[in-house]
């Protein structure tokens, strides 16, 4: 059957679909993108770093030429064994799990959602390897069966070769959804390209997707699970070109961000806020802060209720303000407190002890804390802990955002002491600081108010300044999610910086 007896997939009806199945292959199809090489760059630099990426980039040139000249399955294998080669099960899980479904939602076909989310049994057809793309497809999107490639392991590691029947492309996705089906025929049937045909040919219907022209990507808010945590250090979606930008501009970048570094942890606090301007690091305040507290009156300071963006918003708040200001921190490393400009003090977790700190700090002046207790890159805010609430009733929301064009400064999975210099390696990183009034009397503790009902206030306060959407979820449901623990800290040696965890 000739490609062009299917028709585009946009004549396909999606009314009356709530019993049918479909069957789709995934890059082309079920994403916009006909090129696998991003995700599989996303893992080579979330489990072997700079090197592996390095390596990856250098092979895929030989990977295009056996993809076209000798057969699709060879370029592939060739991208399989540079990813994957004496990588961890388990680390390629995790960046599964916690990187890879930020990339790929940015991606949907529109037209190909519209079929797939009408149809009851979802299955997709890939010659990526099953292990990367099953988080996505089943957590996010309800996909009922995933048929990948296999990748081969021995003793826990991918020996970056593939299980037979090899890869999954051609007359092997055929072969593979008779062995999953056997005699029951899909409904629809959706394919980009002629190797799709034979499995196509096994459906009830069978549509196409152009590749021209091009479409939006279905947006975030019409997915059956938003996309609230990700993990990952890359901002950008690593096309060959894109990665390649990325090594060359990694070693400037590190060294760039030991210059603001320094900067912001040597100077004199009131030109911080110079020097980082002069540095390509914009910091952009507004709102009116209140003045320092007099002591020479007896007045206890005002404690800054801050959304959580990065490790930094206490020292942006303190690049604002132009004083610094001591914050409260839990599960931040030691090279982030010996490099910061501003007193650190560690919550315990013991809440007695705690209070007791907090107390005693702002009998000495002005205090920040972020009562979310860790970072959440998208635009939603955290259950805010309760604590600080019982504790003043001078409080100050401040609604923090920033801007990072290339590299995350924050993780789950990762080391959290390369987490400033990751912000900071972003060719120009930014801050909005934005101080909001501070809490009226009548809606504090002290007067009768609960500390939950004011930590709930505080949070739709700063979400509705920022136009974030305010949630339940907690330090434990991200990591749960992104690094498969509760996010307890388990101090380790030096040695072993990749196994510390953080905010």
């Amino acid at each position: 059957m000739a490609t062009a007896t299917f028709p585009t997939v946009d004549k396909c009806t999606s009314n009356g679909r709530e019993k049918h199945m479909v069957v789709a292959d995934m890059d082309g199809t079920l994403l916009r993108g006909r090129s696998s090489f991003p995700y599989f760059a996303l893992i080579a630099f979330e489990v072997g770093g700079i090197l592996r990426l390095l390596f990856l980039l250098l092979v895929t040139p030989l990977a295009g030429l056996l993809y076209y000249f000798i057969s699709e399955s060879a370029g592939i294998q060739v991208l399989i064994f540079a990813t994957f080669a004496g990588v961890r099960v388990s680390e390629i899980e995790s960046v599964a799990r916690a990187v890879l479904p930020k990339f790929y939602s940015s991606d949907l076909h529109p037209e190909s959602w519209r079929v797939l989310s009408a149809c009851e049994k979802r299955c997709i057809l890939t010659a990526n390897p099953r292990i990367m793309v099953e988080p996505f497809l089943k957590d996010f999107l309800g996909f009922d069966t995933v048929l990948g490639t296999e990748i081969a392991t021995h003793k826990g590691k991918a020996t970056g070769f593939v299980c037979l029947p090899g890869v999954l492309v051609g007359k092997k996705k055929a072969d593979a959804l008779k062995k999953a089906f056997g005699d029951v025929q899909p409904e629809i049937g959706l394919g980009d390209r002629h190797t799709d045909i034979p499995f196509m040919e096994l459906c009830k219907e069978g549509y196409m997707v152009p590749a021209e022209p091009e479409v939006e990507a279905v947006t975030n808010d019409k997915l059956p699970k938003p996309i609230i945590f990700h993990d990952g250090r890359l901002v950008l979606k690593p096309t060959p070109l894109m990665a390649l930008l990325t090594l060359l501009w990694l070693p400037v970048g590190f060294f760039l961000a030991c210059l603001r570094i320094s900067a912001g942890a040597l100077l004199p606090m009131p030109l911080v806020y110079y020097a980082f301007w002069a540095l390509g690091v914009r910091v952009t305040v507004k709102g009116t802060p209140p003045p320092p507290p007099k002591k020479s009156t007896g007045q206890s300071g005002v404690l800054f209720i801050c959304s959580h963006r990065t490790l930094l918003d206490p020292i942006f708040l303190s690049t604002a303000l132009g004083r610094p200001i001591p914050a409260v921190t839990y599960s931040v490393s030691r090279l982030s407190e010996f490099i910061s400009p501003i007193k650190t003090v560690r919550l315990s977790r013991d809440r007695a002890r705690d209070a007791a700190m907090i107390k005693k700090l702002l009998e000495e002046g002005d205090l920040a804390i972020c009562p979310e207790g860790t970072t959440c890159r998208e635009p939603f805010l955290l259950r805010f802990s309760a604590l600080f609430a019982e504790l003043t009733d001078e409080l100050v929301p401040v609604a923090m955002v920033n801007r990072m064009s290339m590299f995350h400064g924050t993780t789950a999975r990762g080391w959290k002491g390369m987490d400033p210099f990751y912000f900071f390696m972003n060719p120009n990183p930014a801050y909005e600081v934005t101080f909001l009034n501070k809490l009226p009397a009548e809606l504090t503790c002290g007067s009768g108010k609960s500390s939950h009902d004011v930590a709930n206030y505080i949070q739709r306060v700063i979400a509705a300044s920022l136009s974030y959407e305010y949630t339940g979820f907690t330090r434990k449901d991200k990591y749960r999610a992104l690094a498969g623990n509760d996010g307890t800290v388990v101090e380790k040696p030096l040695l072993q910086p990749n196994k510390v965890m953080g905010c």
